[in-house]
């Protein structure tokens, strides 16, 4: 089975100004819509992928995961969303209601510092029900300092029963800084780095994922800023052994979410 982890979609109605708004600058390899990930899905040979959700203000944060809970569950995971300006108990019941299997954060989009004590409540609140996956690094029009690989080090072992995702190899642009931070921190990384992976010398990305340890490390398209197809055959010419690909391409993300298929 091949998951692809990270994912963005939107209602056909704000796919267009979500992009818009969201990405500046960012290449797209697809829509934002549903039907779009569906047919990328189909190109690619992927199996199910992971939906993640972001409600930029407390004021989106019913629709979005209303959005998220109703996405179809035998092609998409749903990731839901939370935002520290909410209660954990208004948080938690957002993503209870709508069924989500994890909770994506994203500091620049959303406005917030991934140190925030406000932040730290919601987590106390999820560890141990729900999957964090946290943007780190810069993107997105921020420049990184509101989510590092050294923040997401201190999540983890605030909260060592956190399901907890570090997405870009645990810092986007910032690879040096989490090598330091987080090589022995047991949490998962994600391989997504728009537009492409293959844009990373091979190498360094082999010594990433065996310092961190294949059996932590999750494959991450990011689509729509990158095409899964593409990502999944630089996986694959990472010059890894069978085994390390099966963990990275689905076997850790199964085991994760705990699906049986």
């Amino acid at each position: 089975m091949i998951i692809d982890f990270h994912n963005h979609v939107w209602p056909d109605a704000i796919a267009p100004r979500a992009l818009g708004g969201n990405i500046p600058g960012m290449d797209l390899f697809g829509d934002g819509t549903v039907a779009g990930l569906a047919a990328a899905q189909d190109e690619a040979g992927v199996d199910r992928s992971v939906c993640l959700t972001v409600a930029n203000t407390p004021a989106q944060l019913a629709s979005a995961n209303r959005f998220a809970g109703s996405l179809d569950r035998s092609r998409f995971i749903p990731f839901g969303t939370i935002h520290p300006l909410v209660s954990p108990e208004e948080n938690l019941a957002h993503l209870r209601d709508n069924n989500v299997a994890g909770v994506k954060l994203h500091p620049v989009f959303q406005g917030f510092s991934l140190d925030s004590p406000a932040l730290f409540d919601t987590l106390a609140a999820l560890e141990g029900e729900f999957c964090v996956i946290t943007h780190v690094g810069d993107g997105g029009g921020g420049d990184g300092t509101t989510c590092t690989p050294q923040m997401v080090a201190k999540i983890a072992t605030t909260f060592p029963r956190l399901s907890l995702v570090a997405c870009h190899f645990g810092g986007y642009h910032f690879l040096d800084q989490a090598h330091e931070a987080l090589a022995d921190i047991p949490i998962m990384i994600d391989t997504s780095w728009p537009p492409s992976l293959a844009t990373l010398d091979p190498e360094l990305v082999r010594a990433t994922i065996r310092r961190h340890g294949a059996e932590q490390v999750l494959f991450a398209s990011d689509w729509p800023t990158a095409k899964p197809a593409a990502e999944i055959a630089a996986i694959r010419n990472l010059g890894l052994n069978d085994d390390e690909t099966t963990l990275i391409l689905g076997a850790n993300a199964q085991r994760l979410l705990g699906l049986s298929n």
